[in-house]
């Protein structure tokens, strides 16, 4: 690979620490990693921790998953799986939003489990596997993209898709 180490390093990371490798449905598994960064940025407690955590992951992705399509010389290679990582948190903004404004504060990883709140963060994960697949408008389109922009912002409209869904559902049913 052209870049030596370096490079081979960067694909390794674009493609989510080789879960990108797993020989079946890679951006699910990609996205439950995805799941476990979202809990890792909510350790601290801090609102700014899980923004700027989040904002760099979007833009590491963007990076990276450009250089790795240029590396493997593919255009969106399905072991590139970063994107749905960067997603993942994204995808819990409302719900981590509604939550703050009831408890006072960020809610520990461990409180999404509970009750029947791990119904939600499944309903949530499988929401955007859903719009990564189907590629409602204007996820598709955006795949339209150069490099790494083509890659990981289809993905984060995904995740703009979500939130949309969940705000719906919560107007609905959790009053």
């Amino acid at each position: 690979m052209p870049g030596g180490d370096a490079k081979k390093i960067q694909v390794w990371i674009a493609q989510g620490f080789g879960v990108g490798w797993v020989p079946f449905a890679p951006g699910t598994f990609g996205a439950a990693l995805g799941v476990g960064w979202f809990l890792v940025l909510l350790i601290p407690g801090s609102v700014a921790v899980l923004a700027l955590g989040a904002a760099a992951t979007v833009a590491a992705s963007v990076w990276l998953c450009g250089v790795a399509e240029k590396a493997l010389g593919q255009t969106d290679p399905g072991s590139v799986v970063l994107d749905e990582i960067c997603a993942m948190p994204l995808c819990y903004v409302s719900w981590v939003a509604m939550l703050y404004h009831q408890l006072g504060a960020l809610p520990r990883p461990a409180y999404l489990f509970q009750e029947n709140r791990w119904l939600i963060t499944l309903a949530i994960y499988g929401a955007f596997r859903f719009c990564d697949i189907a590629k409602p408008w204007p996820v598709h389109q955006s795949q339209s993209l150069p490099g790494g922009w083509g890659i990981t912002v289809d993905d984060v409209l995904a995740a703009v898709q979500v939130n949309l869904l969940f705000l719906v559902f919560a107007l609905l049913f959790m009053r």
